[in-house]
């Protein structure tokens, strides 16, 4: 390893435990707005669903291993974004699609079902286009990553705040609509904030690299906006259903990519600074985007 590969960002236990505990309050802000019967619904009409999950799942994906493959980043880098793009969708997705006039159900149906299907999906993801790439395959072997324990992380950080908070919602409807938003914006700040305390104290290190991935975290976020949009155009929905869709495939769960470094790569200095960054950036790219989205109007 050479350059940004040798840096390393220190994380110690206390503040991996302080993570987890903010993605799950930030996963139980996100099951305040599920019904079950959100998923009844999808039965009924699966196609934008399918639709949204190939996008967010497959499409993202491999749309990050072919610029990999072009741009040739440093190995941890590149496995950082491997790593953000085997992610499910962030957590101000629903509230962005809101904005953007999307369609809000089909919003929350994508992070339930990602979110669900993220247990087996994501390592599997991890897994497949890591070793697909010769210097992310090196990173692979020398962690000796294991995706049952990867699974059995991503269950706990995000199902189970899932299930109760959708819990909240069926059986104290009136509680969860006053904290519902409050809930969201307040996890988010937290979420950022302590992106930010975690990067001041590695402040000298995080400087070393995070010049040199910035441009890439842009172009890869634009990547999966673009991805998402025209895989919905392609599939055949609503302009409501693509700007959903856009806007999921956009919004990763990086909070759960800083947990998976931190617990399984050693806190690879290229992998965390790109999650950390992914962080940041997808919020001011995907605020953007729904105003621009919200200034046109949905053909009849």
């Amino acid at each position: 390893m050479n350059g940004i590969d040798q840096v390393t960002l220190n994380f110690d236990a206390g503040n991996l435990k302080l993570l987890n505990a903010i993605l799950a309050v930030v996963m139980f802000s996100i099951a305040l707005d599920l019904r079950f019967d959100d998923f009844r619904r999808v039965a009924r009409g699966p196609k934008p669903l399918i639709v949204g999950l190939t996008s967010q799942f497959i499409v993202l994906p491999a749309l990050t291993f072919l610029m990999i493959v072009a741009l040739k980043p440093m190995p941890s880098v590149a496995m950082g974004l491997i790593l953000v793009a085997a992610c499910p969708g962030g957590n101000i997705s629903n509230f962005m699609t809101h904005r953007a006039k999307g369609n809000v159900a089909l919003s929350v149906s994508m992070t339930a079902f990602a979110t669900v299907a993220a247990i087996i999906i994501t390592p599997a993801n991890i897994a497949f286009w890591g070793n697909l790439y010769g210097p992310t395959r090196e990173i692979l072997q020398r962690t000796e990553i294991d995706p049952v324990a990867v699974a059995i992380t991503v269950g706990f950080m995000l199902i189970l705040p899932l299930i109760l908070g959708m819990l909240v919602n069926a059986r104290f409807t009136r509680f969860a609509d006053r904290i519902r938003r409050p809930m969201q914006w307040l996890s988010m700040a937290i979420f950022v904030a302590f992106i930010v305390v975690a990067l001041a104290a590695n402040w000298d290190n995080f400087l070393q690299v995070a010049g040199a991935i910035i441009g890439l975290v842009i172009l890869h976020n634009a990547l999966a906006f673009l991805g998402g949009y025209f895989t919905a155009t392609a599939g055949g929905l609503s302009e409501r259903d693509r700007r959903s869709v856009t806007i999921e495939t956009g919004i990763q769960n990086s909070g759960l990519g800083l947990i998976l470094i931190f617990a399984f790569f050693g806190g690879l200095g290229g992998m965390a600074v790109a999650a950390a960054l992914w962080g940041i950036w997808h919020a001011i790219s995907g605020i953007a985007l729904a105003a621009f989205f919200a200034r046109r109007e949905i053909p009849q």
